[in-house]
């Protein structure tokens, strides 16, 4: 079983690193070690999207997480011709919205998150980036609404490095932590990006 090291690596490579090796890897097992939790939970996700069947064990401050692809896991499901999936991805690189004033700004990132909430279409994805990061935050008035469009099935992904240049671990209520890789593949498969 191929074994493959990403301890000391910063986000997103261990993500990256665990693809290449997936890419050469059409039915096995695949070992990935990493030494910190943000790392693992982005590599057991993006390992998940493609199929496989994931088991992680803790040893230390390492995680080891074995990887199961068997036979057509991966492959990309194929749509009808006259079948259209319609992916949106809103993404957000701040807690206000606008320019100008702050106050204004914070109050029409609320009204537009409300009224996100209200369209009868939902985007698929959320992105945070930035300081708009900081609307997942146990204090975010905005807080309310996210964990609504998150029951509706809306996914919020917060970029990592953000989160802890906010200092927001164990500060965030709603959303998951990930990468610039699945970031950026997200919007790059969406059919729209909106951005307010």
């Amino acid at each position: 079983m191929p074994v493959i090291d990403c301890r000391g690596l910063a986000c997103p490579q261990p993500v990256i690193t665990t693809k290449q090796a997936l890419d050469q890897l059409k039915e096995g097992e695949l070992m990935v070690i990493v030494d910190n939790a943000s790392s693992c939970n982005n590599v057991e996700r993006f390992v998940r999207s493609q199929g496989c069947s994931v088991e992680i064990k803790e040893n230390d401050q390492d995680f080891y997480i074995h990887i199961q692809r068997t036979s057509g896991e991966g492959e990309e499901k194929k749509t009808q011709p006259d079948e259209k999936v319609k992916k949106v991805v809103v993404y957000i690189n701040s807690h206000l919205l606008g320019e100008g004033d702050e106050a204004l700004g914070s109050f029409l990132m609320k009204a537009f998150l409300k009224t996100l909430l209200d369209l009868e279409t939902k985007p698929s994805r959320l992105i945070l980036l930035n300081s708009g990061v900081q609307l997942t935050a146990e204090d975010s008035k905005a807080l309310e609404t996210l964990q609504l469009l998150s029951d509706k099935g809306v996914e919020i992904v917060c970029c990592g490095t953000c989160i802890d240049f906010y200092e927001l671990k164990g500060k965030m209520r709603v959303g998951v932590i990930s990468n610039m890789y699945d970031i950026l593949q997200s919007m790059l498969e969406a059919d729209r990006v909106i951005k307010p």
